[in-house]
């Protein structure tokens, strides 16, 4: 009947649903209040259970080989120019006006003129922070949230908004300023997958880019 929406696909959205509210639950969960483990490496598990059962492998979440590299990776060097950009010369100063300066990661003043250290940094960005974030939150949360809105072209942008706000309680730490700061990174990291058709790579590469860079200033005793 017109208007009647398959029983399949209502349980499927409901699953998608409920999966991304559990997500939330670990990222605010860890995050604010301090009551389970680190939510990447736990949403990551999830992730490859979900996408196994569900899916039958990653490529839903986009992690798949690009169609071109040059395309991807000029759209992840304009989304890490943009991010940091904006956070140097909008965010900061406007956070600034309201809320004490951001709180750095624990263990960022050792990296300074300490190559070990800043190899070990390097070494957890592109690990932990570029892959695993960006397939928990751009690739897993993101793909949930829009097949429970219904998986259209403004579900897409709804939920990398929403989860762009979840990313920046992930960075609860940071305080207040830090939050906004990350919810805006997030929010470049989502437009870079949406604009590269939903390809994994572009968010994962931009993330490495934008922490590397940081860590090349901390490194060189350049950072604020």
């Amino acid at each position: 009947m017109p208007g009647t929406e398959n029983p399949a696909g209502a349980s499927s959205r409901a699953i998608s649903g409920l999966e991304f509210l559990i997500g939330a639950a670990l990222v605010i969960g860890h995050n604010v209040y301090r009551v389970v483990p680190n939510e990447v490496p736990i949403l990551f598990l999830i992730a490859f259970i979900s996408s196994r059962l569900r899916n039958g492998n990653w490529t839903v979440f986009g992690l798949v080989r690009p169609l071109s590299w040059k395309r991807v990776l000029a759209v992840a060097f304009a989304a890490a120019v943009v991010r940091i950009v904006a956070g140097e010369l909008l965010i900061d100063p406007l956070t600034r006006h309201f809320w004490p300066p951001i709180i750095v990661p624990a263990g960022t003043s050792e990296i300074t003129g300490n190559l070990r250290h800043a190899g070990i940094a390097l070494l957890i960005i592109w690990t932990f922070a570029a892959f695993g974030e960006e397939i928990s939150y751009r690739g897993y949360l993101t793909t949930r949230l829009a097949e429970f809105s219904g998986g259209k072209r403004w579900a897409w942008w709804l939920a990398v908004l929403l989860v762009s706000l979840l990313f920046g309680y992930g960075h609860f730490y940071k305080a207040p300023a830090g939050i906004v700061d990350s919810a805006v990174a997030g929010l470049v990291l989502g437009v870079a997958y949406l604009v590269t058709g939903r390809n994994l790579c572009a968010p994962i590469l931009a993330h490495g880019f934008i922490d590397t860079f940081a860590v090349i200033l901390v490194y060189l005793g350049l950072a604020n």
